[in-house]
């Protein structure tokens, strides 16, 4: 009968309403202990219970409850908890972090409950493919963070292997190949921009400036006299919608980047149009602070439909510039001095780009510019 004790030598069993098996006994300590589980048949019920009679009679007897957490304090983290260490213990870039972050509580949440010695190579795989292919880039990052924060765990001797074995996984492969603007639709797309951004698109162009840098571009950045823009910082979107300013994106970021000089004539006119300090933002938002991504793509989206190229995205403008600069015949340590690019495999390229090459390919650029 349902809910109906089933009296024994040693211990209770009986059976629930859900038609499993629960058991109990008394204990040493003359307090009640269940199984922590139920059971499918009275069988088993009563298996469990010989079980705890034989660890009574050894004289090593715990609580079940007690032996249960003794025997998880031995087991290896769960992936949530030792990501949340391994998060707080780098050295990171504060956008680098709020990225880790965010997919950690998003792309890994799922395999955040499994403890690390849980988490196979067929999981790893199940969990990949359940991402979906819609957001290549993201879900090689998040595989490549998994990867390496299973990587810690080996290295500090938690589990024996890594089980991120996928090839290629961590790399995304690119769905949007850029096509290069050419100098018409540059100046198209400028001309049908208003005043206050007329530059930006510019400088993205012909610079190469990335969109953080460009927002964060101050007047002081701009020095007229040596014809360079001194990029030093980047703004960046954090959770809550914030602004936050932080480097660039590498350290190779934070450089010097002539200006082509037919540009001089629109900087100089930007810069006189506007009533306010050395300071101050170059492209500020409506409300002075920051420019946001959606306020700038509201004019963007109609200048580059009138360019006709629907397809450019706002950062095809700077490979454009990289593109514009390579064909000035510039090496490609001197691009990626320019562009602020950084490779372990470029590193010793560095240290060959002359900071007088820069201004030749700036000047290049302008002659290339006035045979439009």
């Amino acid at each position: 009968m349902s809910g109906k004790k089933d009296r024994r030598q040693f211990g209770y069993v009986r059976r629930l309403p859900s038609k499993r098996w629960h058991a109990s006994y008394a204990g040493p300590d003359l307090a009640r202990h269940a199984a922590p589980f139920t059971f499918d048949t009275k069988l088993d019920a009563e298996a469990w219970l010989v079980a705890e009679r034989k660890i009574i009679e050894s004289g090593t007897w715990l609580p079940p409850k007690g032996r249960r957490e003794a025997a998880e304090a031995l087991l290896p983290p769960t992936l949530g908890d030792y990501a949340a260490g391994w998060l707080r213990s780098r050295t990171l870039r504060e956008r680098t972090r709020h990225h880790y972050q965010a997919m950690l509580d998003r792309q890994l949440r799922n395999l955040a409950h499994l403890r690390l010695h849980e988490i196979t190579p067929t999981g790893v795989r199940e969990w990949y493919t359940n991402l979906g292919p819609g957001t290549p880039t993201l879900r090689a990052h998040a595989y490549g963070l998994l990867r390496t924060i299973l990587g810690s765990a080996v290295s500090e001797q938690i589990i024996p292997f890594n089980p991120c074995v996928m090839r290629g996984a961590g790399s995304a492969r690119t769905t949007h190949r850029p096509k290069p603007a050419t100098l018409i639709e540059i100046a198209t797309i400028a001309q049908h921009m208003p005043d206050r951004l007329q530059l930006a698109v510019l400088l993205a162009a012909w610079c190469g400036l990335r969109f953080g840098e460009l927002i964060e571009l101050r007047r002081s950045d701009i020095d007229q006299v040596s014809q360079v823009i001194h990029v030093r910082r980047a703004a960046y979107r954090v959770p809550g919608n914030q602004v936050a300013i932080g480097k660039p994106k590498s350290d190779a970021g934070i450089r010097d980047v002539s200006i082509p000089p037919h540009l001089l004539p629109e900087i100089k006119r930007h810069l006189g149009a506007m009533q306010f300090g050395r300071d101050a933002l170059l492209f500020p938002g409506a409300n002075g602070g920051h420019l946001a991504p959606s306020a700038l793509y509201q004019h963007f989206y109609p200048a580059r439909e009138a360019a006709g190229r629907p397809d450019l995205r706002w950062h095809d403008l700077r490979h454009t510039g990289a593109t514009l600069a390579a064909a000035t015949g510039a090496s490609l340590a001197e691009l990626m001095a320019r562009l602020g690019h950084s490779t372990a495999g470029a590193a010793m390229r560095y240290q060959h780009a002359v900071s007088d090459r820069d201004r030749v390919i700036a000047e290049a650029l302008s002659k290339m510019a006035e045979g439009v």
